[in-house]
């Protein structure tokens, strides 16, 4: 059938690319998505760093390894400046700052999993928002046609058909042509 025979001419069709499925399907990436699955050796070797990383990542061992590290402070006081200064950068800062700084590292890594799901989200969002857009895009084509055979226009070439004629080539969109 061709277009003045009442067939109406799309000038888009819209492919989705094949990240689109994939990436809903698997959904936002976690950090249990990036553990070792393979074998139990691995699986164990992983929850044993995870255990011990969650446990010196807290303010409780913090405190506990300030705690510790008072016990030294009276022969550092004893010893006179330099020990002092060689305990509370050797010591103290080493010990307590590292469960300090593993507690904040965990609360930014906690945030940007937040945010990274959120975008994902956002991005799902728009996918969908784009394809209703592409449908109405899609149906105002259809439209478009119609009104231009009753008009007694040749329809409008079709657009991104992959051929190397373009808009202003020889392909019109008309099979029979």
């Amino acid at each position: 059938m061709t277009p003045g025979e009442g067939a109406a001419v799309t000038l888009y069709q819209h492919i989705r690319h094949p990240h689109i499925a994939s990436r809903l399907a698997d959904g936002p990436v976690r950090v249990n998505d990036l553990l070792p699955h393979g074998s139990a050796i691995n699986r164990f070797n992983t929850r044993v760093a995870i255990a011990i990383t969650r446990a010196v990542g807290s303010m409780w061992c913090a405190y506990l390894f300030a705690l510790f590290d008072l016990i030294s402070l009276p022969d550092a006081i004893h010893a006179g400046a330099s020990a002092i200064v060689s305990w509370v950068a050797q010591t103290f800062l080493q010990l307590v700052l590292l469960s300090v700084i593993m507690v904040g590292q965990n609360v930014q890594a906690d945030a940007a999993d937040k945010r990274s799901e959120a975008t994902f989200h956002d991005a799902s969002a728009t996918l969908h928002e784009v394809a209703h857009v592409q449908e109405h895009l899609a149906q105002q084509d259809i439209l478009l046609t119609e009104l231009a055979q009753r008009m007694g226009i040749k329809p409008v070439p079709v657009i991104d058909s992959g051929d190397e004629s373009g808009p202003g080539g020889a392909e019109t969109g008309d099979p029979e042509s």
